[in-house]
């Protein structure tokens, strides 16, 4: 992982399917006004049509045209992005980049949605997909060197089940958020995700 001169690490934002950085205004102005550097990015195409590989090739572009070779930086990834953002740092490199890591509603171990969608990226996030089964399979020793936390609501109604948000490892928050698409913008995450990255 890369030294850390600074005491906090700017932290990129990606978001999930049909979403854009847009979703993440709330999240920016919250940890700016808490003293972030804040950084995120539109993935392009965000409508699951693109392999989830193309789009974290564009997370790994990004960190590599943006900070310098020994800036750590922190990374939260939501819904598609979560798992867009773990393949950049389990497959991509982002271990040595990446001290802090922060999954919201991820569809860690697939969705039932995604059964209803024939696009090569949703099918990647169906339960038991090649693409989820590779990436679990080493998850939890390849994020060993990371500090690790997973939030996610039961009542999530995207990733079905719910609990597929959950990695079994990690520091693993469960808020009472009604719907998924406020896990980005509700209180309760924004106080819980700037908690995690002061760890």
């Amino acid at each position: 992982m890369a030294a850390n001169n600074s005491p906090r690490n700017p932290v990129l934002l990606v978001h999930g399917i049909y979403d854009t950085a847009a979703k993440f205004n709330a999240m920016t102005a919250h940890l700016q006004a808490l003293g972030w550097e804040v950084h995120r990015l539109s993935l392009r195409p965000n409508d699951g049509s693109a392999p989830l590989e193309r789009l974290a090739q564009q997370v790994a572009d990004y960190v590599k045209e943006t900070f310098g070779p020994r800036q750590a930086i922190d990374l939260l990834g939501f819904s598609m992005g979560g798992v867009v953002t773990r393949y950049y740092l389990q497959r991509l490199g982002g271990l040595e980049r990446v001290q802090r890591y922060v999954s919201v509603s991820a569809p860690n171990h697939g969705t039932l949605l995604a059964f209803g969608l024939p696009r090569p990226g949703v099918w990647q996030m169906r339960p038991g997909s090649d693409f989820l089964q590779d990436l679990n399979q080493d998850c939890r020793q390849c994020l060993a060197g990371v500090q690790v936390t997973i939030i996610w609501t039961p009542f999530d109604l995207m990733i079905l089940p719910a609990q597929s948000s959950s990695l079994g490892f990690g520091r693993e928050v469960k808020l009472l958020v009604p719907v998924h698409g406020w896990m980005v913008r509700h209180p309760q995450t924004l106080e819980q995700v700037a908690i995690a990255l002061s760890l």
